[in-house]
């Protein structure tokens, strides 16, 4: 068995992530594609993430692929995460991993209607979501973009009250309008467009997925064909990787994983005592980078693209992760973890590194803290999901 070392992993990093000074992404569909797809449940993630690979990108030429040019989608995909992903490759998302999650989610609003007597039973309660999803896609057909709040009022059982952890000290009566559109989403048949606000709103428009995917994002595949080509696109990305790590990225079971391996022929490989897999034709070494550099954001998808991360992350999580897994802002050089960064009120870029890197490197984090410090433009991001680290540096 071919072994693969973690230099080479670690240079298929910097190149395959578009990463490296000479390596990077011509535009924001190609930054995406680099990674499969941009983690979108903090926003601002989304945008850092392609400045980070695109040279000279700003936030309007991400939201033009976004919004103007519909290049790129904001969807639910893997792991139940809302991601960006390259508009063509949606469809795929949808099959490999989102209609298995609507199915789950849809079995769960049914059964949270009933207890909350919207509806005497399941059966009912079902009847009941179909009735007013249909109601809700009709009112925003007719307005082309809505927010939650105008479709509330076009269809007012969206105002309908759950009742979650009745009895308890954090229970709440949340409307039902987000759980209806969440599970319109799941199910491919709308999609988020515009914020409400800035680049770093977390509210948006809705629209008709078919304006943004001609035809739609269902019923174009089969749920085993599009993990086949979910699990081809991550081992081209993220390869060599474990089963484990496949299974982790995707959500799926340990069976879908072993089926989509093995429909891709997946090559075996010794990843220093673990058995890792890559494409047929992709064990042939990188060609070796020149030393780079990068500041990535919270959520960023390259340290959020294995499970397995001693390769590449060292003995930081403790600074650098939530206690959910959730990784925080984080300083890469030549393929690895070397520190973290984060911003205090005055919006600067400030970062700390955990392990010695020379003075080279050190003076290649100091102009790309410079950089982002310009980038930003006073701009201050707090993530959603903040690491002991990015907390330490952000006071003061």
């Amino acid at each position: 068995m071919l072994r693969i070392g973690v230099d080479e992993r670690r240079t298929r990093i910097g190149r395959r992530h578009r990463l490296g000074p000479d390596v990077q992404a011509a535009d924001p569909v190609e930054a995406a594609a680099s990674v499969v797809a941009l983690h979108a449940t903090d926003p601002a993630t989304v945008h850092l993430s392609v400045a980070a690979r695109v040279p000279g990108s700003e936030v309007a030429s991400t939201e033009r692929a976004l919004y103007d040019d519909r290049t790129l989608i904001r969807m639910l995909g893997m792991r139940r995460t809302v991601f960006v992903v390259p508009t063509q490759f949606a469809p795929v998302v949808q099959a490999a991993c989102t209609d298995d999650i609507a199915v789950k989610q849809r079995k769960l609003l049914v059964k949270h209607l009933a207890e909350a007597g919207i509806a005497p039973d399941a059966d009912a309660a079902g009847k009941w979501l179909r009735a007013v999803e249909e109601s809700t896609a009709t009112a925003l057909a007719l307005r082309g973009s809505a927010t939650a709040q105008e479709l509330s009022a076009d269809e007012p059982r969206l105002r309908s009250r759950l009742s979650m952890a009745e009895g308890k000290a954090y229970a709440a009566q949340p409307y039902v309008t987000s759980r209806v559109l969440f599970q319109l989403s799941a199910e491919g048949r709308i999609v988020r467009g515009r914020p409400l606000g800035t680049w770093l709103s977390s509210q948006h428009q809705w629209s008709p997925a078919e304006d943004w995917v001609p035809g739609g994002l269902g019923d174009k595949l089969t749920a085993d064909e599009a993990r086949v080509k979910l699990a081809r696109a991550w081992l081209s990305s993220f390869g060599p990787g474990t089963a484990a790590d496949l299974q982790w990225w995707a959500g799926w079971t340990a069976g879908q994983t072993k089926k989509a391996l093995t429909a891709v022929e997946a090559v075996a490989v010794d990843l220093d005592g673990q058995v890792g897999y890559v494409l047929p034709g992709d064990e042939t070494p990188e060609v070796p980078m020149e030393p780079w550099v990068a500041f990535l954001p919270a959520l960023d998808p390259t340290p959020m693209g294995w499970k397995e991360r001693d390769w590449y992350l060292g003995e930081h999580k403790s600074r650098l992760f939530d206690n959910t897994g959730n990784v925080g802002p984080t300083i890469w050089a030549d393929g690895r973890i070397i520190g973290g960064w984060g911003q205090p009120e005055s919006g600067e870029v400030r970062f700390e590194l955990l392990e010695e890197v020379g003075r080279e490197t050190t003076e290649l984090v100091e102009a790309e803290a410079a950089r982002w410090t310009a980038w930003l433009a006073g701009v201050r991001v707090t993530p959603r999901f903040r690491s002991p680290l990015e907390k330490h540096l952000s006071q003061g």
